[in-house]
């Protein structure tokens, strides 16, 4: 399974509606915010697993508690959304309050509430490269290309498939990364509209697809 399918799917639509019951946020908003969360979670691990140190550890992480059994009963979300408030903060850091604040300006849902929802995401997304990873039978020193590969076959897919919003907003995410190293700045610097290559092409990022998402 695709991260594409995982998003557009039966598991991503259930997140987002686990969401929608839970903090009052239209399902549109919070499939917006999944389909930029996503990728930028799998970057920021994608670059941890360059040390050694935090790719035994990923690895690890992986084999006791995301196993992909979670991909089955996405109900799991909301029960573990401490464990994903936990997961979070090691993968972003220092970086976690301004990722949450970029993704409140850029999908209009309040910053008291994006944390929580990404909490609830981020179990699954770990199941699911969990899944991924037991599939392919990878280990800790394969678990950076394993994630460079689930960018790079999400970014194809989104980018033939260019019929609707969701595929346009995870086309751009995908796509239009600058490889700075950063995934900060790659995805919530130019994506979301703060980029100068961004802003000499005429776009405003996620802003502008979000603004037809929404029917703005």
């Amino acid at each position: 399974m695709s991260l594409i399918d995982l998003l557009t799917g039966n598991t991503g639509n259930q997140v987002a509606e686990q969401a929608e019951n839970k903090f009052g946020i239209s399902k549109t908003q919070v499939i917006a915010l999944l389909a930029v969360a996503a990728p930028l979670i799998i970057s920021y691990l994608r670059n941890k697993s360059q040390d050694a140190n935090e790719a035994e550890a990923l690895n690890n992480a992986l084999d006791k508690d995301h196993d992909g059994s979670i991909l089955d009963d996405v109900s799991q979300a909301d029960a573990r959304q401490a464990e994903g408030g936990s997961i979070l903060s090691h993968i972003f850091g220092g970086d976690k309050s301004n990722v949450e604040n970029q993704l409140s300006q850029n999908t209009g849902i309040s910053i008291d509430k994006v944390g929580p929802i990404l909490a609830m995401l981020a179990p699954v997304i770990m199941g699911y490269i969990g899944k991924e990873k037991q599939q392919n039978n990878v280990g800790a020193g394969g678990l950076g290309d394993l994630l460079g590969g689930i960018l790079g076959n999400a970014s194809n897919q989104a980018q033939q498939q260019q019929s609707n919003p969701l595929n346009d907003i995870l086309g751009s995410v995908l796509g239009g990364n600058s490889q700075s190293g950063n995934p900060l700045n790659d995805i919530l610097g130019s994506v979301l509209g703060g980029g100068n290559q961004q802003k000499q092409q005429g776009g405003g990022g996620l802003g502008d697809i979000l603004g037809g998402f929404f029917g703005k």
